[in-house]
């Protein structure tokens, strides 16, 4: 089984302009048109089987709407090959009680995106919403390190996430974009020795900027050599397969790691049975 642990989709009535807003602020293009439908169909085209939808809360307001969305997603699409993590806000006052709804929902998983929120991830704030989240067996997957459309803004580094790690524990914390984006440096040293899970979304490879934008075209992320040496550190059981689609072309991110110097079995950790463990889900034997 092929999971992709970390892509986005709006509903159908909003995705036009919530995609294009981002792609501008980004100065990137995306790949699908960020809806369902359009995620589908790039996954029958790289033969994925799962992905993790994993939305963001953006003001305190939206986190009810969003999780009650998400639930609705996963009963529409589920036996399509789609999932929905819910989400969580540092503001909302309720946020005990919430995340209680949200395991008895069914849903897996809470989104954290610091940069967008505007708080640090080792705020107590945060702190207290990650503790609750550990104590209830969700799995909390953060944005980590920069964000393209923010640049030099920097809520979640690995020294921070080590932070959180040492205040919270042991539990199913999963650092997008490699443990921090354009933080790369970092990530061995803070985070090498701990229990956390790192994903490749929007890491791996060059991304193109929208033509006539002001940054770098064709600017490089993450080598080949590079994303070895972070198995090398974190172990393959510790890396997750995701796209950050519709940021990145599903198929192109697949074809990076299938071209990796991998043993069999660390390459089907890495695409599927270490993001199947984490959601309760049979791995590939």
């Amino acid at each position: 089984m092929i999971i992709d642990i970390h892509t986005h989709t709006f509903p159908d009535k909003i995705a036009g302009d919530v995609i294009g807003r981002l792609s501008r602020a980004a100065q990137i293009a995306p790949h699908t048109d960020g809806t369902n439908a359009q995620l589908l169909a790039s996954m029958r085209r790289s033969g994925i089987d799962l992905s993790v939808i994993v939305p963001v809360a953006t003001s305190p307001h939206q986190v009810e709407k969003v999780n009650d969305a998400s639930v609705r997603l996963c009963e529409q699409y589920g036996g399509q090959g789609l999932l929905s993590f819910g989400c969580m806000h540092p503001d909302y006052a309720e946020y005990a009680q919430e995340l209680k709804r949200i395991r008895a929902m069914g849903l897996k998983g809470i989104k954290l995106h610091p940069v967008y929120q505007d708080v640090c991830i080792d705020d107590i704030r945060m702190l207290r919403i990650i503790g609750r989240a550990a104590e209830l067996g969700l799995i909390v997957i953060t944005h980590a390190g920069e964000d393209i459309g923010f640049p030099g803004k920097i809520c979640c580094s690995p020294r921070m996430c080590r932070h959180v790690v040492d205040e919270i524990g042991i539990f199913p914390f999963i650092l997008a974009h490699m443990g921090g984006w354009r933080n790369w440096d970092e990530v061995p040293d803070a985070l090498g020795d701990t229990h956390v899970y790192l994903d490749c979304a929007f890491s791996m490879g060059a991304y193109e900027r929208l033509p006539g934008s002001t940054g770098e075209s064709g600017t490089m992320m993450l080598s080949a050599d590079d994303v070895m040496r972070f198995i090398r550190c974190f172990g393959a059981d510790r890396i997750l397969f995701g796209s950050d689609s519709p940021w990145t072309d599903q198929a192109e991110s697949l074809a990076f790691i299938r071209q990796l110097p991998l043993e069999d079995a660390e390459r089907h950790a890495i695409l599927g049975n270490n993001a199947a463990a984490l959601l309760g889900l049979k791995a590939d034997s």
